[in-house]
C-alpha cells in the first residue's frame, strides 16, 4: 500500500491515535482523508487546517444507518483504518453487570466487523484494511478482562477477513500495540508509546505490506513470551486483578 495513493477513512479520529493517524497520512502524501467520529464537531479544526484534503463525517460504528451513509459517501476510499474502540477497564466477574462487556464487544468486535463488511467490496487490488487492536488480543489482563476478550475476537476477525479477501489482493493488517498514551490507557502507570510513534509504525508497515504490526516493549515481551511459554505469561498477567 503506497500512502501517496491512499484515500483513507479513519474511524475514531477525534483524538489520540485516530487524530494522529489522520495527520501522519496527510504528512505522508495521502491526497484525501475522511476523518470520522461520533461527534463531528471535534474534527472541525482538522478540516479547517487541511481544506480539500480532510473531509469529516459523523460515524458511530455501532449504528448501521451511519455506516451505510459513510459507505454511500466514501466511494473513493481504498484504505480503511478501523481505529474506533472503547475500554471500560472492567474484569469479567468483578463487573457489576454485562453492560461494559456488551459495549466493548459491540464496538471493538461487531462495529469493526460491520465496517469491514461495508467497505470490503471496494478495497480490491491495492486496497487495505487496518484494524487497530492491542497486544492484549493475545493474552488476558484480568483488570481489563472484557476488553481483552473483545480484542481477541477482533484478532480472529482480522484473520478471517484476511483469508476471505486474499484472492482479491486486499491487505488486512492487525495493529498490536502495547499501551499508547491516550485516554484508553489513562489508568496504566507504566511506559506508553506516543500516538505519533504508533501512527508512523502503522504507515511504515502498510508500505512494507506487513500483516501484523507490533509496537512497544510490552507488545514485544508478550509476543515473544506467548511463543516460548504461554502459560508462564498467563500466570504473570494474572497478577493484575480488577480493583
Amino acid at each position: 500500500m503506497k500512502i501517496q495513493n491512499a484515500i483513507a477513512l479513519v474511524t475514531g479520529a477525534n483524538r489520540g491515535l485516530g487524530r494522529e493517524l489522520v495527520q501522519q497520512l496527510l504528512a505522508a502524501g495521502a491526497p484525501k482523508v475522511y476523518a470520522s467520529a461520533r461527534e463531528v464537531g471535534a474534527l472541525a479544526d482538522l478540516a479547517k487546517a487541511h481544506p480539500g484534503r480532510v473531509e469529516t463525517l459523523t460515524l458511530d460504528i455501532t449504528r448501521a444507518d451511519q455506516i451505510a451513509a459513510a459507505k454511500a459517501r466514501c466511494t473513493d476510499v481504498n484504505l480503511l483504518v478501523n481505529n474506533a474502540g472503547i475500554n471500560r477497564s472492567k474484569g469479567l466477574l468483578a463487573a457489576d453487570s454485562l453492560e461494559h462487556a456488551q459495549a466493548e464487544v459491540a464496538t471493538n468486535y461487531l462495529g469493526t466487523l460491520a465496517m469491514c463488511r461495508a467497505f470490503a467490496p471496494q478495497l480490491t487490488g491495492k486496497g487495505a484494511i487496518v484494524n487497530v487492536l492491542s497486544i492484549l488480543a493475545k493474552v488476558t489482563l484480568p483488570a481489563m478482562g472484557s476488553l481483552c476478550a473483545s480484542k481477541a475476537a477482533g484478532l480472529r476477525l482480522t484473520e478471517g477477513v484476511r483469508a476471505e479477501l486474499a484472492a482479491r489482493g486486499t491487505l488486512v493488517v492487525a495493529v498490536m500495540t502495547g499501551p499508547v498514551d491516550t485516554d484508553m490507557s489513562r489508568d496504566f502507570a507504566g511506559p506508553k508509546s506516543s500516538p505519533a510513534e504508533v501512527a508512523k509504525a502503522v504507515l511504515a508497515g502498510l508500505e512494507r505490506g506487513d500483516e501484523e504490526i507490533y509496537l512497544g516493549d510490552m507488545a514485544a515481551w508478550i509476543n515473544a513470551a506467548m511463543a516460548q511459554d504461554p502459560k508462564g505469561i498467563e500466570r504473570e498477567m494474572a497478577k493484575y486483578l480488577p480493583g
